[in-house]
């Protein structure tokens, strides 16, 4: 079995201590303030976790679309057996299955269990989620397992820094790897992307990585839904200066509605001012905000970026209703 684990000695750059400390820091700081946003009319708080007392969104997960009930089993195994990701929750509604995966509750809220700082970050509130939608109407599979290529080039990749990841177990359940030198890049059965890097982050699920034939276009775009430049998250405290996790790349930018949840890195595409093709397994991103109270729920309409990726938005309201019922 080919196992890629945290490191435990000095030939490597990740420390061996308890890592909470860093989640912990984020409870207790303030979070950045978001730009006022036409589209997305907001106030703060997202929820009661108090990272997010200061937020007016948060951008929760990733939807993906699988067209077989053998994808979906493959995606679900691919991502517990690869990377230790759980099902957190399912849903089915008539021909629609719906399954949540993540390292994490989902809720905005701190969960009654968790007891600092005995409890680990992974019984925290606030996690990402990989939504995996199947839809057992669609005849066409959107991307057949074991192609080299994704069915579209517009997400580059879902990046994940996990304390370890199994390229054996990727493989079994139909991964396609593409490198696995000190990091891993590989097409999951779903056709997303993955980028697997081996790390300590609040949450694993860091950041979907966006080629875009205009960066400053895009830029602009999640700025008016009030992302903001963030630093740069890296998985690894040497923060790209080794060979177990790249650098941020060049003329690349980094923006998230919170300093504390998932974000988007915005990448130029490879050839200057091509469009990038749009990669039909990926659904959209979710956003998860706080409207004003004079403002309707259902007033915000699903956007598009400029390069095809689609954003959703769903009110705390909703969202933390839906993901009660559905634990």
């Amino acid at each position: 079995m080919v196992t890629s684990r945290l490191a435990t000695n000095n030939n490597h750059d990740i420390p061996t201590q308890d890592p909470a400390f860093s989640r912990r820091q984020f409870i207790t700081s303030t979070a950045a303030g978001l730009t006022a946003s036409v589209a997305l009319p907001s106030i703060a708080a997202v929820g009661t976790l108090p990272e997010f007392a200061n937020d007016n969104a948060i951008l929760q997960g990733i939807t993906i679309k699988v067209a077989d009930q053998s994808q979906l089993d493959s995606m679900i195994q691919f991502l517990e057996n690869g990377f230790e990701c759980q099902v957190l929750r399912r849903r089915i509604r008539g021909p629609i299955e719906e399954t949540w995966m993540g390292f994490g509750p989902e809720q905005l809220s701190i969960p009654d269990s968790f007891q600092p700082p005995v409890s680990s970050l992974a019984s925290y509130g606030g996690h990402a989620s990989i939504h995996i939608v199947y839809d057992k109407t669609i005849t066409n599979p959107l991307y057949r397992v074991g192609d080299s290529t994704p069915p579209g080039d517009n997400i580059a990749y879902l990046q994940l820094g996990v304390p370890e990841y199994r390229i054996s177990q990727m493989v079994k359940s139909g991964g396609t790897i593409l490198d696995a030198y000190g990091y891993v890049n590989v097409i999951s059965p779903s056709g997303l992307p993955i980028r697997g890097i081996v790390g300590l982050v609040p949450d694993p699920i860091m950041f979907v990585a966006i080629r875009c034939a205009s960066v400053e276009e895009s830029r602009a775009f999640y700025q008016q839904l009030g992302f903001v430049e963030q630093e740069y998250p890296y998985a690894r405290p040497s923060k790209g200066m080794g060979q177990f996790e790249p650098p941020q790349p060049a003329k690349s930018v980094y923006m998230a509605p919170s300093a504390n949840c998932m974000g988007v890195l915005l990448l130029p595409t490879q050839k200057r001012k091509k469009q990038p093709t749009i990669n039909p397994v990926v659904e959209g991103l979710n956003l998860v905000y706080n409207p004003l109270p004079d403002a309707g729920e259902d007033d915000v309409p699903r956007l598009v970026d400029p390069s095809g990726v689609a954003i959703g938005f769903q009110s705390v309201r909703q969202f933390e209703e839906v993901e009660k019922i559905t634990r």
